[in-house]
């Protein structure tokens, strides 16, 4: 067998292809700040939202003393963190409310041709994953972090008609 120096099966390689594959979307930056003797010293944490717009979406927050680094941070943690998205053809399989602390959202399945009807950090979210028709409205706190980790939840909560099927005993 002779050594092929083209092949793409390294790890590293497989990295890169994946974050090609991901879209990210940078959601909230703060700046935080610390006085100290020599006057303040400012670092920033950045909400990162990725996905692959196939049904796999992923945030992670990064904090670092630049905001690049944070970015960057935020990127990688948010692609460790995926998750799939089930879809029902281009919209969610069924209406779903979540809650997280003060942050609510209601998100409901569209007919084909509604669009992306959500706002705030729901939307990238939303967009990232694939989702084309829906309508999703964010009720409470419109903190980003608090309507993304609450966006994520309702996520968790959405099955597709084969899940509920199975679970039924149907199947």
């Amino acid at each position: 067998m002779s050594f092929d120096k083209s092949r793409k099966d390294s790890p590293a390689k497989d990295a890169d292809r994946e974050q090609s594959d991901t879209e990210e979307v940078v959601i909230s930056i703060n700046r935080c700040s610390k006085v100290v003797k020599g006057g303040r010293n400012f670092s920033f944490g950045a909400l990162v939202v990725v996905g692959d717009h196939k049904g796999k979406v992923g945030f992670g927050y990064g904090k670092a003393n630049e905001v690049s680094d944070a970015i960057r941070k935020g990127g990688e943690a948010a692609r460790k963190n995926m998750v799939a998205l089930p879809l029902a053809g281009h919209t969610i399989p069924h209406t779903v409310t979540a809650k997280y602390r003060g942050s609510k959202v209601l998100m409901r399945p569209a007919s084909p041709g509604t669009g992306l009807i959500a706002g705030g950090a729901m939307r990238p979210v939303l967009g990232l994953g694939g989702v084309v028709d829906v309508l999703a409205k964010s009720l409470g706190s419109s903190n980003p972090a608090n309507v993304v980790k609450a966006t994520f939840r309702a996520i968790e909560l959405l099955k597709t008609k084969e899940q509920i099927l199975e679970k039924l005993g149907k199947i």
